[in-house]
């Protein structure tokens, strides 16, 4: 009796990848951050599956990109394909723009300020200046620093609640 081979669908992939969380943001997901540019499935006559991943850095001196890479390599491995490559893209430029609004929600209550949606024009004052706090709302708030743990936050304060907060910066 033959051994038949459950294919497995781009779909379950995707699905698997929502596990993929970003270990400076563990509420979000490489999916839901955009990060995910590619997949493409492939199978041998002899029945060997391998899967190949392309990934976007949200910044291309992140310093989680190879956690990132070996946790998507990992969580799809479980599909049972014999072999599973992850490639990270430098030409393809990861934007803001490309996180999901689930994403964004996600990242207030973490209590990250999300960036703005920039729709491809250019970043503005009035933008940079009207950054809502994640903690009580309001947008009476202020840059202290560009700079926060990571390149793609920046530190701010409110003056309603009295707070700091880090903002994560439209790119």
């Amino acid at each position: 009796m033959e051994m038949q081979i459950q294919e497995i669908t781009e779909h379950q992939i995707w699905l698997a990848l929502e596990n993929v969380k970003d270990p400076e943001i563990p509420v979000i997901s490489v999916v839901e951050m955009g990060m995910i540019t590619g997949i493409q499935l492939s199978a041998s006559d002899n029945g060997h599956r391998t899967c190949s991943i392309t990934m976007t850095p949200t910044f291309v001196g992140c310093p989680a990109i190879d956690v990132i890479k070996k946790s998507i390599r990992e969580e799809v491995m479980k599909l049972e394909f014999d072999e599973v490559e992850v490639k990270v893209d430098f030409e393809t430029q990861w934007t803001s723009d490309r996180m999901k609004p689930e994403a964004k929600l996600k990242l207030e209550k973490f209590g990250l300020a999300p960036p703005v949606l920039l729709n491809d024009d250019e970043l503005t004052v009035q933008q940079l200046n009207n950054v809502r706090c994640p903690h009580c709302h309001s947008t009476d708030t202020t840059l202290r620093s560009a700079f926060g743990s990571t390149l793609c936050r920046a530190i701010r304060f409110c003056f309603s609640c009295k707070q700091g907060f880090e903002q994560f910066k439209p790119v």
